[in-house]
């Protein structure tokens, strides 16, 4: 059966396949409503619609919005208008629109009254396309505008011009509109409805009209014609307007503005969405329910105001009833306008499905789809849909939207030229010479979208064309698979890979899939030779013709290999195989990382893990030369032939290419080209991941000699193994290691022996042997040895221990006084805190030298230990030779330090003997210095020995002077220094002042040091003598004070003689006097008693005049004779003499004494008062 005598409907019979809401012709609408498919989608839609609607008749409200949303091609506009037909109920061909109804809801009568009732008030609808009646230049008062201008058309008003539609407004409403046509057609000799869009251009014959129909005087009539400013209009205008009319209007009138496309007139400006706002609210508030808004929009309202939702939650509010239709209304449609089938057809389809079920299933499965895209369910769902399968309902829809972004070069496709229902209709057609085993292949869509592709994917397609015509290396299928390329080319969802494009090409059940994909392999082939189509990876995709340019100067970039090959070594090494070091055990592993020649990162020198790529020659991947390179330490990867090293080059060849390129500068639909082939070359670095995991993953591995195969396991599970096989043959020594120390408290406990390790008994001794052998070896050779070396030798191959490893070994040779560790020159003990760090520390290693142990003779060891026991005065010494010289070092450092400590004791001291001290620090300091080498301190020790025990006799005397005499030596000391100004006075106590000698020979002079210790002794009772003498002096230095201050005390009282105006003096002489009786009794020194002699007599001098001044009575003042001059009173000279000058100190023992005194003191005052007046003593 021929497939345009299947279908229950001629396939050839004209359609309106794309609804525009401003068709009006009586055909067009009686096709409309005619074959206007209620799905079971739109049915609820219709409810929900009039339920909102129809309550509005009972219950006024202002929610009166309604926003119908869905994808482009998805039925909305239709929707709309059918809508419009019911609500204004037209009577087309003699029947009214909701008659033509009543049979589309015959199974659901309920619905159907509903809708009748809402039909028969009288109802209006302005029903337009925003995108087409709204200004191109938009600002923030075009969706005002534009229902202005259509609600004053729907009046008869001319709205393309606000104020010409005033103007017929206002003529209108004085009721001369018929007059003002009348007058204006006489002088113009046109209607006015034809010359109203010509309105600036009639000036002179509009003013005189308006003169005569309004009576304006010429000059206002002009004024307002030439008047150029825009006319000022508001919402709030316009709602006035509309409720004017309304008042024109039955009370249960309604009018509804059906606005088509608003969505994407409006977008996402905001003026515009806060202008429909305020008109809808506005509309909503004014009008009660009389006035609706009906719109539509790609996008759901919620959608569009999302980014600002709580500025706009008022258009929320208002448009309450929201329908979104969905794509299944679409698949129904087309099945039942269109391919709707005969009887005979549907059986004879399910026939030849029944009869082809297996094949059907196997040729419709895509590979990396991301949507559920099956092919049939059934011999049903064959016949519903044939000549199409059931993904291109889908798919096309996408194609659609898609196209409409990307291809299309008008802005008007929603409202144009070709639809869903139309690619369907013309891809049949194409088709209808062909039998029931046909199938309609995805390309023939193409024609039903070229007519509105952008021009540059249309040449591109015709270019091609014409070399298939002229057999220029193109054949037709070629061009077919391009226009196959193009439909899809924005569509993620079916990945253009072979397999996919082999099937989307399908045009017969009884294709040959393998025949049918050789084939189109070689039409992508022409297609890429000819550049007409680009790769990524296993994807192909139509190239236009900029970006045919810019993909051959792509392709001839030049890449190096060796950039390339370096790429590989930074994915497989940073993305895929991360690990830097391979863990064996507790052990890890660094290795070489490398790529066919190329070093990736740092060399270590061990273990080399190599990737052969496929940039490598095949001679070098020979078996046998694989096998000899890779033997000793080398695991080499031969990678399968994916076609990562391609993608990679494509990638990095685009990544070149952009980064030459000043893509700024360039123009935006060049820019936007190499912004797509940016996110291509990102594409094919993902595929080159992909394919170099499963170069990997299907691999040759060599390792150590041998060609080894790995079983299972992913790309890095399977280098592990690898590594693994090459760690157990190379690190052959690693299992000497059979403990493993984790830190340095490990080491610690085993050079103290703490880990109580029996002997013999101890873990790793195996390495241990290793290392002593080794030691020999060098000491054989006289060869020096540092922790560098052991570190460096025994943690390279083929032992690969860890280096905390080697140090525990190292410390257990230690341990067991097997080797010495020497740190800068000195030898170290197996107690030294910093032992675990010179073992192991980078820093220190290379400082710290290991060698054979030379053991002191057991001679030296019996000697020194028997030395050391009489010259410490102990009985426990150790016997091992590292806890001797520990032991010898200690108690030498010990003696040390105190005998530093009595050296101290000697600063600012002059004890006796602190040249024996010196002695004895030296004496430790020249053994200590032989701490370094064990055998020259035992040998030190050895040589010292009498000089030991002597100095050890002499300073027993230091000893015990510091112990029991110098306490009585410090006080001696002392009180000679502080009798030291009292010398003089103690003269006179002869016993006294011997005994001060006797001291001072004893703690100051130097003599023999014996006699010194033997002497002290006698200091007690030296000092007990010195302090009886220098006693009664001070008694009697005392006493003279007190009298001189009695006879000073008494002076001042007999002098003041109670006068009240002396009382405050006298209070204050007591006091003075008082305190100087208070520093007499404490005062211990006779000099500074005798000091005090003067200051007590100068006091009492100064305050005798004070209180005669005190005592003496004012002089009366003489009066002034005021004209003698006053004479100058004769100033008089008083010369001062010091009383030491006068009565120096001297002690009278006779009256001859007193004399002789007294006339030397006459004689100096009297020499004195030469020439001066007076003697002021102080």
């Amino acid at each position: 059966m021929m497939i345009r005598d299947m279908f229950a409907d001629d396939i050839n019979r004209k359609i309106n396949g794309v609804i525009k809401v401003d068709q009006a012709a009586d055909d067009v609408i009686e096709q409309e409503l005619n074959e206007y498919v209620i799905t079971r989608e739109l049915k609820k839609h219709f409810i929900t619609f009039f339920n909102y609607y129809g309550d509005a008749f009972d219950q006024p409200t202002a929610d009166m919005g309604v926003w119908i949303s869905g994808f482009f091609g998805s039925g909305k506009s239709h929707f709309l208008k059918m809508l419009s037909y019911l609500l204004e109920n037209k009577e087309v061909k003699g029947i009214r629109s909701v008659e033509r109804f009543r049979k589309k809801f015959e199974d659901d009568p309920a619905t159907y009254m509903m809708i009748d009732r809402s039909t028969k008030v009288d109802t209006e609808t302005i029903l337009f396309n925003i995108d087409i009646e709204g200004s191109i230049n938009k600002d923030k008062t075009a969706v005002l505008r534009v229902f202005a201008k259509t609600f004053y058309n729907h009046l008869g008003f001319f709205g393309d011009n606000l104020k010409v539609a005033k103007l017929e407004q206002y003529i209108d409403q004085q009721g001369k509109t018929e007059q003002f046509r009348r007058i204006f057609e006489e002088k113009k000799g046109m209607p006015w409805l034809e010359s109203r869009k010509a309105f600036a251009f009639n000036g002179k014959y509009i003013i005189p009209t308006l003169m005569e129909v309004l009576d304006m005087s010429e000059e206002d009539a002009r004024a307002w014609f030439t008047d150029k400013s825009a006319i000022e209009f508001s919402i709030a205008q316009l709602v006035e307007d509309i409720k004017d009319y309304l008042k024109t209007k039955p009370n249960n009138f309604r009018l509804l503005f059906m606005v088509d496309e608003v969505g994407q007139y409006v977008g996402t400006d905001t003026d515009m969405l806060l202008n429909l706002q305020s008109l809808v609210e506005k509309i909503g508030s004014e009008c009660g329910g009389k006035v609706w808004v009906v719109c539509t929009g790609q996008e759901a309202i919620d959608e569009i105001i999302k980014v600002r939702a709580d500025e706009f939650s008022r258009i929320q509010a208002r448009f309450k009833t929201r329908l979104s239709l969905s794509s299944s209304s679409v698949d129904e449609v087309i099945q039942k306008r269109i391919l709707k089938k005969t009887k005979d057809a549907e059986a004879e389809l399910e026939s030849v499905y029944n009869k082809n079920d297996s094949v059907l299933r196997n040729l419709f499965s895509f590979t990396d789809s991301i949507l559920d895209i099956k092919g049939y369910s059934g011999p049903g769902e064959f016949a519903a849909n044939f000549p199409f399968v059931p993904y291109q309902f889908i798919i096309m829809q996408k194609v659609f939207a898609e196209i409409r972004k990307h291809g299309n070069s008008g802005k008007h496709l929603s409202g144009g030229e070709r639809s869903m229902l139309s690619g369907f209709q013309e891809a049949t057609q194409k088709i209808q010479e062909k039998d029931e085993y046909a199938l309609v292949p995805f390309f023939r869509f193409y024609d039903t979208v070229h007519t509105f592709l952008d021009g540059s994917i249309r040449r591109v397609i015709e270019r091609c064309q014409r070399a298939a015509d002229n057999g220029d290396g193109i054949e037709v299928l070629d061009v077919d698979v391009l226009k196959l390329l193009y439909l899809i080319r924005y569509i993620d969802d079916i990945p253009a890979n072979l397999d996919n494009i082999v099937i989307l090409m399908a045009d017969d059940i009884r294709m040959d899939k393998i025949t049918m994909r050789e084939t189109i392999r070689d039409c992508l082939n022409r297609l890429m030779s000819q550049n007409y189509i680009g790769r990524t990876g296993e994807v192909y995709n139509f190239l236009t013709d900029e970006e045919q340019d810019i993909q051959r100067e792509i392709k001839s970039t030049p890449v190096d290999t060796a950039s390339i090959v370096d790429r590989i070594g930074q994915m497989i090494f940073a993305d895929i195989f991360t690990t830097k070091k391979y863990r064996y055990g507790k052990y890890d592993f660094a290795f070489d990382q490398m790529v066919d020649g190329i070093t990736i990162g740092n060399i270590t020198g061990g273990m080399r893990l190599r990737f052969l790529t496929v940039a490598t020659d095949t001679a070098e991947k020979s078996e046998l030369r694989l096998m000899t390179e890779s033997k000793g330490k080398e695991a080499i990867v031969v990678l399968a032939e994916t076609p990562y090293y391609e993608s990679l080059e494509s990638a990095m060849k685009i990544r070149k290419y952009v980064k030459q390129r000043n893509v700024n500068q360039l123009p935006k639909s060049v820019q936007d080209i190499i912004r797509d082939q940016q996110e291509e070359a990102t594409k094919y670095e993902q595929t080159a991941m992909e394919d170099l995991v499963k170069a990997i993953e299907s691999a040759q591995f060599y390792v150590d000699g041998e060609h080894i195969e790995i079983k299972g396991g992913n790309a890095k599970s399977k280098i592990e193994q690898a590594l693994e096989y090459l760690v157990s043959h190379v690190y052959s020594e690693l299992s000497l290691i059979e403990k493993n120390a984790d830190t340095d408290a490990d080491i610690i406990e085993i050079l103290t022996g703490a880990d109580n390790m029996m002997p013999g008994m101890e873990p790793n001794r195996g390495a241990a042997t290793k290392i002593e052998e080794y030691l020999e070896m060098q000491a054989m050779k006289n060869l020096p040895t540092s922790m560098a070396d052991i570190q460096s030798r025994y943690s390279a191959i083929p032992y690969g221990w860890k280096e905390i490893d080697i140090a525990a070994v190292v410390a257990r040779l230690i341990y067991d006084q097997k080797v010495t560790i020497k740190y800068s020159g000195s030898t170290i003990q197996p107690d030294n805190p910093k032992l675990p760090d010179m073992l192991r520390k980078k820093s220190e290693i290379g400082k710290t030298s290991i060698s054979k142990r030379q053991m002191i003779t057991a001679t030296k060891m019996r000697a020194v230990k028997e030395l050391l026991r009489e010259y410490f005065d102990v009985m426990d010494v150790p016997d091992d030779e590292d806890g001797l010289v520990a032991f010898v070092v200690q108690k030498f450092t010990d003696l040390k330090d105190h005998y530093l400590e009595l050296k101290g004791r000697y600063e600012g001291h002059k004890y006796p003997e602190q040249n024996l001290v010196l002695a004895s620090i030296e004496q430790m300091e020249k053994i200590l210095s032989q701490r370094k080498d064990n055998i020259a301190l035992i040998d030190a020790i050895l040589k010292e020995e009498d000089n030991l025990f002597d100095n050890k006799e002499k300073m027993q005397r230091v000893e015990g002077f510091f112990k029991n005499q110098v306490q009585v030596f410090d006080a001696a000391v002392k009180m000679e220094e502080d009798l030291k100004n009292d010398l003089n006075y103690l003269r006179k106590e002869e016993e006294a002042n011997e005994a001060l000698n006797q001291i001072r020979l004893i703690t100051v002079v130097q003599s023999d040091p014996k006699s010194i210790y033997r002497r002290i002794p006698e200091l007690n009772g030296l000092m007990d003598k010195v302090r009886e003498g220098h006693g009664r002096l001070l008694d009697g230095k005392r006493a003279e004070l007190l009298e001189i201050i009695r006879q000073c005390m008494e002076e001042v009282h007999t002098l003041s003689n109670g006068d009240v105006s002396c009382m405050e003096l006298v209070k204050k002489g007591d006091t003075f006097f008082d305190q100087q009786k208070s520093k007499i009794r404490e005062l211990q020194s006779l000099a500074l008693l005798d000091g005090l002699v003067p200051q007590i007599w100068s006091y009492k001098d100064d305050l005798c005049d004070h209180i005669e001044i005190a005592k003496k009575p004012p002089e009366p003042v003489q009066p002034k004779k005021p004209d003698a001059p006053a004479k100058p009173a004769p100033k008089k000279v008083i010369k001062t003499v010091y009383r030491q000058a006068a009565f120096p100190a001297k002690t009278l023992e006779s009256q001859e004494d007193i004399d002789a005194y007294v006339e030397r003191m006459r004689s100096y005052l009297t020499a004195m008062m030469k020439d001066c007046d007076g003697i002021k003593l102080n």
